[in-house]
């Protein structure tokens, strides 16, 4: 899966947008142009996208192999390490969630 599929498919099972070729189609009929949001890169992403998750905890550490991220939602969990940081938060996210990435 590429990042950009990645991304769509976050924003749209995440934040309830809808993916389209150019932008992504939000509630209430705006929008914003898909290289805004980019939660692989983007910190403020990345926690966008956890504030809109029903978390029951994340956790957020540093080690010699960059960020660690534990994420449990319903009793699943997902764990992602490396860099950067949102990165790290977005693939445990969607590891938690059930997406092969």
């Amino acid at each position: 899966m590429t990042s950009e599929q990645l991304t769509a498919l976050l924003a749209e099972r995440v934040m309830g947008w809808k993916a389209a070729p150019d932008r992504f189609i939000k509630s209430g009929r705006s929008w914003i142009p898909r290289w805004r949001f980019n939660p692989l890169e983007k910190l403020d992403d990345a926690f966008l996208l956890l504030d809109h998750t029903r978390l029951s905890r994340y956790v957020i550490s540093m080690s010699d192999g960059g960020f660690q991220v534990e994420i449990e939602i319903d009793g699943k969990l997902g764990k992602a390490m490396g860099e950067p940081k949102p990165r790290a938060i977005t693939l445990a996210l969607a590891r938690c969630l059930g997406l092969e990435v």
